[in-house]
């Protein structure tokens, strides 16, 4: 866990505030390494140096937008999944739509437009230029007005046309010296716009919706801030085409995968749950010719798998089932006896409230989340209780049906369980796979930039030759650093991971110390166990935290640790944690040493392992 810096949250909140962007829902890691390399830059030598540097420097506004967006994009970018959308998706979408119908498109994140055309190519080839023309809307939208404005202009270099295909760069691009600009018929279609993610209110009604590569900049909070309004953005049975980073395996209440591999998901349709009561019908004069129908219906009530009690409209036990007689103990001989009387109206459950509820509101009523005691076994129950009606509207009593929902309920508490596991290893692969290619989209970021820089090397070589043999060597250095520099970036990285790995993984809970005794670093596992979360306590004084634990055995322990000869120690105490149960806790006491022994003890670490009394 990276600890937080309040001058980096700092920097943050004057961004937001002076000039409307809001960064906070990024992830901090790639934004520090990208607010890091523009300080660099401007020779600033912490946060707050910057942002100094910012209040005098109107124009590096600029600058640092620039750095932080990583406008990484292109046409028809991973090939096989825009065949696959092409084929699978946008043209059984087309035969679903009438031939009228509009069609609404909306790229999120679309950076200097690339993607957007390349979604005007794809819906122009599944149903015709002129149908296009007239039926199809596709809104692009960026945070970054200088992108946008790129995009607008809807001209590409040759670089950037070597990822379309020969025939479609013919078809719907128009060369005008060495730059290639999009088709002016089709540009009308297409609508770019500013809109913050973050903050904006999304586009409605939208058919599909591409985000790609750009939910992983951001935080799992934010990231499910942003998805519940692209499925607000989204129709019924609408699209969501993400980058091969995103995978949204924590969001199955919003969305369902059609092709995970290629990152494309269907809108999950909100089912509204349809409430109302279930009126008896009336038994007919020919039911009643039956002969020993009222033997027969008995009978089947009293067979029953379900415990069932009638009662009057005056509250009288009219009818008792043999699954009733098992479970409560209420058979045909209490009929005729006021509900009121039996233990069966508040134990396990006080059911007389319902029962009156049930009767003023004619409506059938669940009471869950019952619990009775039987046999020395704990039973799940759910009562239904419902108003039986006569075809006039008229009370005629009450039916109580009692639900064994005990083998369901374990099969739920299991289930839950398992997709918590199962949700919290998604989540962390997930994360894992974003800042991988989080780093990847710099560093092609960062190569791009080394190629521009090359070109206008090269064009400078050609205008002076003289200085050609300098300017090389200056370019190998550069080439040099930016490889140490990666190589040190992915040790730095994978070193951060490591240690957070080990640090969630570990059952006890790990609070490291300066030696003026402020906490440093808060594991998981210690917020578990004192109920308080790591950006509370970091920066606070140990002894303290407002923690179930008797700091007075704990400070010599850690008087020791802190000391010259930096002594470890153990010590079993009883404790309180955060639900307020008692526990027993073994603390432990080791002090933090640096790699120079002359430096003396830099801290403390404390390990605290609970039991349960």
């Amino acid at each position: 866990m990276n600890p937080i810096d309040p001058d980096f949250e700092a920097l943050l909140v004057h961004l937001k505030e002076s000039r409307g962007f809001d960064f906070t829902g990024y992830k901090r890691s790639s934004l520090m390494r990208r607010v890091n390399r523009r300080m660099s830059q401007v020779d600033a030598d912490d946060y707050l140096d910057y942002t100094d540097y910012l209040q005098v420097h109107p124009d590096e506004f600029t600058a640092l937008f620039n750095t932080i967006l990583i406008n990484v994009t292109g046409f028809f970018r991973d090939a096989d999944a825009w065949d696959y959308l092409r084929a699978d998706v946008l043209e059984p979408l087309l035969k679903a739509r009438p031939a009228d119908s509009p069609i609404r498109i909306w790229c999120a994140g679309c950076a200097s437009g690339e993607e957007a055309y390349t979604l005007a190519i794809a819906l122009a080839e599944a149903m015709g230029i002129e149908a296009f023309r007239e039926r199809v809307k596709i809104y692009a939208t960026d945070v970054d007005e200088e992108q946008l404005a790129e995009a607008r202009q809807a001209t590409y270099g040759e670089r950037e046309m070597q990822a379309v295909p020969p025939e479609f760069a013919t078809k719907y691009f128009e060369a005008t010296g060495n730059r290639f600009v999009f088709r002016k018929d089709l540009r009308r279609s297409i609508i770019f716009g500013r809109n913050d993610l973050v903050q904006d209110a999304p586009i409605s009604r939208i058919d599909l919706l591409t985000c790609r590569n750009t939910l992983m900049y951001f935080n799992a909070e934010t990231q499910s801030k942003i998805l519940s309004r692209f499925h607000f953005a989204l129709a019924d049975g609408g699209v969501l085409f993400l980058g091969k980073a995103e995978m949204l395996l924590s969001h199955g209440s919003l969305f369902t995968p059609i092709d995970l591999k290629r990152r494309v998901f269907r809108r999950v349709p909100r089912i509204q749950p349809n409430v109302g009561t279930v009126f008896p019908e009336q038994i007919t004069a020919a039911a009643g010719a039956v002969v020993g129908m009222d033997v027969l219906r008995n009978e089947a009530f009293a067979a029953s798998p379900v415990a069932q009690l009638g009662l009057t409209f005056d509250g009288l036990v009219a009818l008792t089932n043999r699954r009733l007689e098992k479970m409560f103990g209420v058979s045909s001989r209490d009929i005729g006896r006021p509900f009121r009387d039996l233990e069966l109206s508040y134990r396990p459950v006080a059911l007389r409230r319902y029962i009156e509820q049930a009767q003023v509101e004619r409506r059938t009523l669940r009471v869950t989340d019952v619990e009775y005691g039987r046999n020395g076994d704990i039973a799940h129950l759910e009562v239904q209780v419902s108003p039986l009606t006569s075809s006039d509207g008229s009370l005629l009593g009450m039916n109580l049906i009692f639900h064994d929902v005990t083998a369901a309920r374990r099969l739920q508490d299991e289930l839950e369980h398992a997709n918590q596991q199962l949700e919290a290893a998604y989540e962390e692969l997930q994360s894992t796979n974003e800042e991988l290619e989080t780093t990847n989209e710099e560093l092609q970021s960062t190569v791009e930039e080394l190629e521009t820089t090359n070109e206008e090397l090269q064009s400078t070589n050609e205008e002076l030759e003289t200085m050609n043999e300098e300017l090389q060597s200056t370019n190998d250095e550069l080439q040099s650093i930016n490889d140490q520099l990666r190589i040190s970036t992915a040790q730095l990285d994978d070193a951060n991971s490591f240690l957070e790995t080990v640090l969630t993984s570990l059952r006890a809970g790990v609070a490291v110390v300066d030696p003026d005794l402020r906490i440093r670093m808060w594991n998981r596992r210690a917020e578990d166990l004192w109920g308080l979360r790591s950006e509370e306590v970091v920066g606070d004084h140990f002894l303290n935290l407002d923690i179930g634990l008797p700091f007075e055995q704990v400070r010599p322990m850690l008087r020791g640790a802190l000391g010259d000869d930096g002594a470890s120690g153990e010590v079993t105490l009883d404790a309180v944690n955060r639900r307020g149960r008692a526990v027993v806790v073994r603390v432990a006491c080791a002090p933090l040493r640096g790699i120079d022994p002359g430096r003396g003890t830099e801290g403390a670490i404390i390990v605290m392992e609970a039991d349960d009394l």
